[in-house]
C-alpha cells in the first residue's frame, strides 16, 4: 500500500512540476501600441504626487440636477479652476480648487463668497498637478 501511495504521490508530483515549467514557458505577444499606452500611464501617476492639501467645498446636495447646474455654473464664472464632484450618499459635493496651503484657500474664498456664500474650505488629498496659483 505504501509503495502505491509513493508511486501515486510521486506521479502527481511530477504532473505539478511539469504544469509549472510549462507555465513558466508562456509568452504573452502585446500590441507595441499598448505597451506604450501603459508606459505612459504608469510614468504619469508616478509623477503625480499626492499630498495633504486644501480644497472649496461650494455645496453639498442631495439633488444631482443642482450639483450640476453648480459645477456648469462655475466652470462658466471661474474658468481655468479645478472643479470636481464627489458622490458621499447621499450628498453630492461639489469641490475647486488644490491648494497646499490654508491660507491661499482662505484667500480664494474670500475672491468667490459674492457668489458662493455658504462655501468653506476642507482638508483634502491634492495632486501636485492640480494645485491653483
Amino acid at each position: 500500500m505504501k509503495n502505491i501511495l509513493s508511486t501515486l504521490f510521486m506521479g502527481v508530483l511530477s504532473m505539478v512540476f511539469a504544469v509549472q515549467t510549462q507555465a513558466q514557458g508562456i509568452s504573452i505577444n502585446e500590441d507595441p501600441i499598448i505597451t506604450r499606452m501603459m508606459e505612459t500611464y504608469m510614468n504619469a501617476n508616478k509623477a503625480t504626487q499626492v499630498i495633504e492639501g486644501f480644497r472649496i467645498q461650494l455645496t453639498a446636495t442631495t439633488d444631482r440636477v443642482k450639483m450640476d447646474g453648480t459645477v456648469n455654473a462655475f466652470k462658466a464664472k471661474y474658468p481655468g479652476v479645478f472643479v470636481d464632484w464627489v458622490h458621499a450618499k447621499p450628498y453630492y459635493k461639489v469641490k475647486i480648487g488644490a491648494f497646499a496651503a490654508r491660507a491661499n484657500a482662505d484667500r480664494y474664498l474670500k475672491s468667490i463668497k459674492v457668489d458662493y456664500p455658504d462655501a468653506y474650505v476642507v482638508q483634502d488629498k491634492v495632486k501636485s498637478n492640480e494645485l491653483t496659483n
